[in-house]
């Protein structure tokens, strides 16, 4: 059988581990953006001088950061097996997987956000608070507006880590790109599978990378 033969006969499970990995990418980057954004933000918001300073609070919520952060994605997604069983019923597959995901995207992209915020000039937030602008508005038309290249990029990062994530959660039965990896060119010694899932990943991740490159660039107005 010419290599050609061996590629299109794995056609339909890459088809399918693919749009896997694009279903748990999707679900914990969406989780990442809805809570990781805003905890990025408090982060930052809570430090000395600025608009919520509250040093108990900041502190607690970059050691509980930093906690996730500290533990390797692969002990994180088997310590979060009872969890993972307790909301989605079970602990195989896409969605199971996406929920050790969401949760080490959350502190990731928090941290990213954070970063972001902090190449803000000062100048222009205490330019904002002389005027009388309330916090929630600092926040929505300052401090979001001027960190969102570095945001964009954040997700771009954000998205390619959890793509590698998602890689090694299907070494667990997981399922997607990874899993089909594992157990077609892994454990079958089948070089053609694990070539083309390689190329597949690497084709992935230029192309969100592009994308997140030319989105950061157009709503740069430095």
């Amino acid at each position: 059988m010419s290599l050609f033969d061996s590629v299109v006969n794995i056609l339909p499970d890459l088809n399918k581990a693919f749009l896997e990995t694009i279903y748990m990418v999707g679900i914990s980057l969406a989780v990442a953006l809805l809570i990781g954004l805003p905890l990025g933000v408090l982060l930052f918001t809570t430090t000395k001088n600025l608009i919520f300073e509250n040093n108990v609070v900041n502190r607690s919520l970059g050691f509980a950061v930093n906690i996730v952060r500290s533990i390797p994605f692969i002990i994180l997604l088997v310590a979060l097996l009872p969890l993972t069983d307790l909301l989605t019923g079970s602990t195989i597959g896409p969605r199971a997987a996406s929920v050790s995901l969401s949760v080490s995207a959350i502190p990731f992209f928090a941290r990213i956000v954070e970063s972001a915020l902090r190449e803000i000039d000062k100048g222009v937030i205490e330019a904002a608070i002389a005027v009388g602008a309330t916090p929630w508005m600092i926040i929505k038309d300052v401090l979001l507006p001027e960190a969102k290249p570095g945001i964009i990029q954040g997700l771009t990062l954000t998205t390619i880590s959890l793509i590698g994530y998602s890689a090694m959660a299907g070494t667990i039965g997981g399922g997607g790109i990874g899993d089909l990896a594992i157990r077609y060119g892994y454990y079958r010694y089948d070089n053609t599978v694990m070539i083309t899932t390689i190329v597949v990943l690497i084709c992935l991740v230029q192309i969100i990378q592009m994308v997140g490159d030319k989105a950061s660039y157009l709503v740069n107005k430095r």
